[in-house]
């Protein structure tokens, strides 16, 4: 028996909870039935449960055919979860990558919306590397490294060789998945942006999640593909450092990654900036290149960052990594006081305000660019704990 019954074939619309959902765009997309997925998840039961979000859950299932896969339930009531739904479907469907999630197929049955990708066995870099629970994984400066350089070359991809290019617009350790190889996975479509090559922004309502949205992209509601790059240099640092990017158990100069990161970097310290748990396994100037590479991915101006092509050779050795004009990372509380756009308030309510900013940012995420694009309301499944070290 095969994982799925049938294909998208229809000319019309699937009726969704008072929603259309067109299908006609939508080709060679595998359909699953709601009946096998429920056995699959034993009813998706809380025991097969790995992810939950603002818009549904993911469980782990397992098909009658052997075939371990990822099961993405939306939620019957959110009816922006209609829009992502087929942007995520539309966006990975047409596009394959050794680095980029594999979307096996959906359900489109009755009030049921559902996606189904292939199991990746490790989770995401998010529970594992950066989670507060035990991990039997060995993150080895070589498996970081590799790590790194993966996602790098998935965002390259999509920055570059996918026409029209694709703005990912959420890239955070949640959404990098590893394989049973530790082979990482760029995974959740459902905010991701298509730019023509006309464009060189999309004007949208800010979405994403607090620590890695780029300050220029939260307060003028314009993105381009720096964003990602932002995002990214964040989740590089991350990596290296092992640590989340804010950690308020930490003492008050050390609770921002960035902050830190810069400070250390002015101190000629960065090695200090390395996680203490790699002790000897470690190329140490190598990881000090990346957290170089991570600083100039999130310089506050988005014209000075780098493409991903280039910070993918940087990465790689293929081309020198020059710092000696680098200025210091953008963050959104210290944007928004340079804007004049608070009164002063002190910086926890700041970045509070910027997190409520980005937190209801899922809502009605409208784009305004000649009508070239759309984006999609967030769904992320695991959350970034504080490491306790």
């Amino acid at each position: 028996m095969t994982c799925c019954s049938q294909f998208f074939r229809s000319s019309s619309s699937t009726r969704f909870t008072g929603t259309d959902i067109d299908i006609s765009e939508l080709h060679n997309v595998k359909i699953y039935t709601y009946k096998e997925l429920r056995i699959a998840t034993s009813g998706f039961s809380l025991a097969n449960k790995i992810g939950q979000g603002g818009f549904g859950s993911v469980y782990k299932g397992k098909l009658r055919d052997g075939c371990m896969v990822a099961i993405k339930v939306l939620s019957a009531e959110s009816k922006q979860g209609v829009q992502e739904f087929l942007t995520e479907i539309k966006v990975i469907s047409s596009i394959e990558h050794e680095n980029l999630v594999k979307l096996n197929g959906c359900c489109v049955e009755d009030n049921h919306r559902i996606l189904v990708y292939g199991y990746l066995e490790n989770n995401s870099l998010a529970q594992t590397l950066l989670g507060s629970g035990h991990s039997s994984i060995k993150f080895s400066w070589l498996v970081r490294r590799n790590i790194c350089i993966g996602v790098a070359r998935g965002l390259a991809f999509l920055h570059g060789e996918v026409r029209p290019h694709i703005i990912h617009r959420d890239i955070k350790a949640s959404n990098i998945l590893l394989d049973i190889d530790l082979q990482p996975k760029i995974s959740d479509f459902g905010l991701a942006k298509l730019i023509p090559p006309n464009l060189t922004h999309i004007s949208t309502r800010v979405a994403g999640t607090a620590g890695y949205v780029a300050p220029e992209y939260a307060i003028r509601n314009q993105v381009t593909r720096k964003s990602d790059i932002y995002s990214f240099g964040v989740l590089l640092l991350e990596i290296v450092s092992g640590r989340p990017n804010t950690n308020r158990r930490l003492p008050v100069k050390e609770q921002y990654l960035l902050t830190r990161a810069w400070d250390l970097y002015e101190e000629g310290e960065l090695k200090n900036l390395v996680d203490v748990f790699l002790e000897g396994d470690l190329n140490v100037e190598e990881a000090v290149k990346f957290c170089k590479v991570g600083l100039l991915c999130t310089q506050d101006s988005p014209q000075l960052r780098p493409s991903m092509s280039t910070v993918l050779k940087m990465l790689i050795g293929e081309k020198d990594v020059n710092d000696d004009n680098m200025i210091k990372p953008g963050m959104i509380f210290e944007f928004v006081d340079a804007n004049d756009l608070g009164n002063k308030r002190g910086k926890a309510e700041m970045e509070s305000t910027c997190t409520s900013l980005l937190a209801g940012s899922g809502n009605q995420d409208d784009s305004s660019s000649s009508g070239t694009g759309t984006s999609f309301a967030t769904m992320t499944f695991t959350a970034i704990y504080d490491r306790t070290n």
